[in-house]
């Protein structure tokens, strides 16, 4: 985990259920309509983010490699 991961959140899936907050309060927050956005775009990698998008109800959370786009979750098939 030494490179930096690109966050992104489909705010055309996401629920605004939290989790991703409650996982990760530093990595992510809600808007005043209770979508979530990425603290910050770019960062460093974090076991708590990697919860986060894993434990996304509607996997929303996309996570990918900051200098190459390969993804880190969800994983290629």
């Amino acid at each position: 985990m030494g490179d930096r991961w690109r966050i992104e959140v489909d705010r055309g899936v996401c629920i605004g259920s939290g989790m991703c907050v409650s996982t990760a309060p530093g990595g992510f927050r809600l808007d005043g309509a209770r979508q979530s956005h990425p603290s910050e775009a770019e960062a460093e990698p974090s076991e708590a983010v990697l919860a986060a998008a894993e434990g996304c109800p509607v996997e929303a959370i996309a996570i990918r490699l900051s200098d190459t786009g390969e993804p880190v979750f969800p994983p290629d098939e």
